[in-house]
């Protein structure tokens, strides 16, 4: 079954729906993108009834918005179990605390913020909700005379971005402060099947300005990038899988690779694959369909992909924006402007850049993961792209 709800359905997603013969539960996002298609769509109860009979064995949410219907209708079921133990970090980090036994982190209530002593914890650390999304109210702390500036700064950020995704998605109440772990950090696309195996269908290289970057500006993909890490990723996330007790799950992890090519766990995202549907990139880079995949259980034939995709690269700029910038004041963006700095764009989705920090997000072929188109938009200052209304 699919949840669909906001921020975002892309063409390929609503497509793929329309193609398959799978329930899609009754919601106002789901409505809006079906709209004279003669999609149907199940009311709540029924769409609950398929899922607790076996009818319904696999469920696929666009976005993290879906969990209050999961934790709802099927809050004493696997699927809100995993749910649970992966969108809370806390929880998270204690599920495979005995693997790192060295690696320090502690829970802040929002309250206790300016009295944390963060002594406690080895530099550099991150502090960031124990709930959260894209990025939001992350930053890297490198000495321990910035805390002050930092907590009124998440405080402040609370104010202004809590409304912009539900509590379960992302909340300002409760944060974790965790060691930074270093090292190439790297993005997953996967499911765990009836099973429990884990199975790959894509891996980005997440692109960094800086050691203090922490946005979701620039993610890469390349056959090469796969083969070398399909199996080591696949075998670790088993692991995890294992732990939680997981079958017939999608999510979207982060992982960290360190110079001793020991993998780490950031986070691991449930019942999705990259958020905003840039699990989409996929199907640019190699023909790849993820929503068919995990719904139909076709795992991609890698072997046959990486040789016929052999020596491109491909990758999705998220064109964010700082937190400073008063999002109800933009008039307009400059979109052909933003497009003309990347020699190969494939597809350009258009944000609504008065509700969200993010004008635009762009899939792009280059050269090389490194190439300097990719290297100029890292840190770059996006805002002259954009007009302000007077």
């Amino acid at each position: 079954m699919f949840i669909l709800e906001e921020p975002y359905v892309s063409t390929l997603l609503k497509q793929t729906i329309l193609s398959l013969d799978t329930p899609v539960l009754n919601t106002p996002q789901a409505s809006r993108t079906f709209a004279g298609t003669g999609q149907a769509l199940l009311p709540d109860g029924e769409a609950e009834r398929a899922c607790r009979s076996g009818e319904v064995a696999r469920i696929y949410t666009n976005s993290e918005n879906a969990v209050e219907w999961i934790a709802t209708h099927l809050g004493d079921t696997g699927h809100h179990q995993g749910i649970r133990l992966f969108k809370d970090k806390v929880l998270f980090r204690q599920l495979l605390s005995d693997l790192y036994p060295d690696y320090r982190f502690q829970e802040i209530a929002s309250d206790d913020l300016a009295t944390f002593d963060p002594s406690n914890l080895r530099l550099p650390f991150v502090i960031k909700p124990a709930v959260g999304f894209f990025s939001l109210g992350v930053h890297v702390v490198n000495q321990y005379e910035e805390w002050p500036g930092i907590a009124a700064t998440l405080l402040e950020e609370a104010s202004t971005q809590r409304d912009l995704y539900p509590d379960h998605v992302l909340g300002f109440d409760r944060f974790i402060a965790e060691e930074s772990i270093l090292g190439e950090e790297f993005a997953v696309d996967a499911y765990f099947d009836h099973e429990g195996r884990v199975v790959i269908l894509n891996i980005l290289g997440h692109l960094f300005a800086s050691r203090e970057d922490v946005s979701d500006r620039v993610y890469v993909t390349s056959p090469e990038l796969i083969q070398q890490w399909r199996h080591p990723f696949a075998t670790f996330l088993e692991e995890v899988g294992r732990r939680a007790g997981l079958r017939d799950f999608p999510f979207h992890a982060e992982l960290r690779v360190d110079a001793a090519g020991r993998i780490a766990p950031i986070e691991v995202n449930p019942m999705r694959f990259a958020g905003w549907c840039v699990t989409d990139l996929a199907h640019h880079a190699y023909g790849i369909n993820p929503y068919t995949a995990y719904m139909l259980d076709q795992p991609p034939d890698w072997d046959r992909i990486l040789v016929e995709r052999r020596g491109r690269v491909f990758a999705v700029v998220v064109a964010d924006l700082p937190s400073q910038v008063d999002l109800g004041n933009i008039e307009s963006v400059d979109y052909e402007a933003f497009l003309a700095r990347f020699s190969t764009p494939l597809e350009l989705r258009r944000v609504d850049f008065n509700r969200y920090p993010v004008f635009a997000f762009l899939f792009v072929e280059t050269a090389a993961a490194n190439s300097p188109e990719l290297i100029d938009v890292l840190g770059a200052d996006l805002t002259p792209y954009l007009t302000y209304r007077r």
